[in-house]
């Protein structure tokens, strides 16, 4: 009996929940060799492209979590519903990320991500915390909306 896109979106959301840094060598067993990363900040293809980005992620962030709130699969595509954020505290007064966002992820018929591209706006969760760049956005904003 195969395994459905339900049983693989959920084995994709369970290691993303737990990820640790030493989880990184095992990539390979949710994504495909050729398998597309994209965010706001990188688009990169490969297994060691997408390493890449996730170690400079726990290099960046003292306590990176991905916290999982829901997730709905069609056909070969699990669309996940997430919250990210950096840390526990603000103690260190560096930025803090604490980001909403969604997951669109199409697995191929092993069930290995072949794209995972993420949704989530970082003018809201990232830039408004700069303060310069802040105050242009508001003034970006009040010229743009209604």
């Amino acid at each position: 009996m195969s395994e459905s896109t339900e049983t693989w979106a959920r084995r994709y959301a369970a290691f993303f929940s737990e990820l640790s840094e030493p989880d990184l060598e095992r990539l390979g067993e949710i994504f495909d060799p050729g398998a597309r990363f994209k965010d706001p900040f990188n688009d990169v293809t490969g297994l060691e492209e997408i390493r890449r980005v996730f170690r400079h992620m726990f290099r960046q962030c003292p306590k990176p979590r991905f916290y999982l709130h829901s997730w709905a699969v069609q056909d070969n595509t699990a669309f996940f519903h997430w919250r990210f954020t950096d840390r526990e505290d603000d103690a260190d007064g560096r930025l803090r990320l604490d980001v909403d966002g969604v997951s669109r992820v199409l697995f191929n018929e092993a069930g290995r991500a072949v794209s995972h591209v993420d949704y989530w706006d970082p003018a809201e969760y990232l830039y408004d915390q700069i303060p310069l760049v802040r105050g242009i956005l508001r003034l970006l904003r009040r010229r743009i909306g209604a």
